[in-house]
């Protein structure tokens, strides 16, 4: 049985849909970059839900069925509505669980809110500034968010197997290419700018209890950055590719298991 909701944040009405279940203990997901609902937060709530937590998945403002500004990524504005998601369960053990970009939202977002008694990362990017420095040099760095500044407000694909994306490649597109409810392939190129400015790392000292669930092989989200953001409890899996934790049996399943055990001893 599940519920649709509405979380509101900041003025912004925000769909969403919780999977009730008895007990007190409820997981809040945050998902991939421009993911919705529909996609991998959907598919890991039913499987919380079916691990006896009470799990609310919605989509984030500017995207899917939410208000806001229109495929744009806003960080501190997501940050926002996982704030607001979390008030919604009040009275609940509230956890934060996020995959891909969520797992770097959680990670913030809980260190910041003294009501999320624990968190998770799945396949999860743990964004660092001063990282991407350091791989990138600094006047290359600058160039870029320059570049980014300069057409904010143009749209770019979000995926594409070839040419200009903000998720190049034909892993993303094979995903997001079958995946078309309620998600749109644009996004700002402000959305750009958001992300190689957001620190994830500098969080650490401030997380309630954590754990990472990460694949030694990825190429979208670092394990040298997962394994930099030094959780309580890292699982890691022999996984192909960062998609593996979206819809992969094998993976979802291991990631599900570990999170859910890790949880329940909070």
């Amino acid at each position: 049985m599940t519920e649709r909701v509405t979380v509101h944040s900041e003025g912004l009405a925000l769909s969403g849909v919780l999977h009730p279940s008895p007990g007190p203990r409820a997981i809040v997901l945050t998902g991939p970059f421009t993911g919705v609902k529909e996609q991998v937060t959907g598919l890991y709530a039913e499987r919380f839900a079916a691990e006896g937590f009470t799990t609310l998945t919605f989509d984030h403002r500017g995207f899917g069925e939410s208000e806001g500004r229109p495929q744009h990524e806003d960080s501190q504005g997501k940050l926002a509505d996982l704030r607001a998601a979390v008030s919604l369960l009040d009275g609940h053990e509230v956890a934060l669980v996020g995959i891909c970009l969520g797992g770097g939202y959680a990670m913030r977002a809980a260190a910041t809110d003294p009501r999320v008694v624990a968190v998770a990362g799945i396949a999860g990017a743990y964004n660092s500034p001063a990282w991407f420095v350091r791989r990138m040099g600094r006047e290359a760095y600058g160039k870029a968010l320059s570049q980014m500044i300069e057409r904010y407000d143009d749209f770019l694909p979000a995926v594409a197997a070839e040419g200009e994306a903000a998720m190049p490649g034909e892993e993303p597109w094979e995903y997001y290419s079958q995946h078309p409810a309620n998600w749109t392939n644009r996004v700002t190129r402000g959305s750009l700018h958001s992300l190689m400015t957001l620190d994830v790392l500098g969080v650490r000292p401030l997380l309630p209890p954590s754990l990472i669930v990460h694949g030694r092989r990825d190429d979208y989200c670092s394990p040298e950055l997962a394994e930099l953001m030094a959780a309580d409890e890292t699982v890691w899996l022999d996984s192909e590719r960062h998609t593996d934790f979206y819809d992969q049996e094998a993976y979802v399943s291991q990631a599900v298991t570990a999170t859910a055990e890790f949880l329940r001893r909070r």
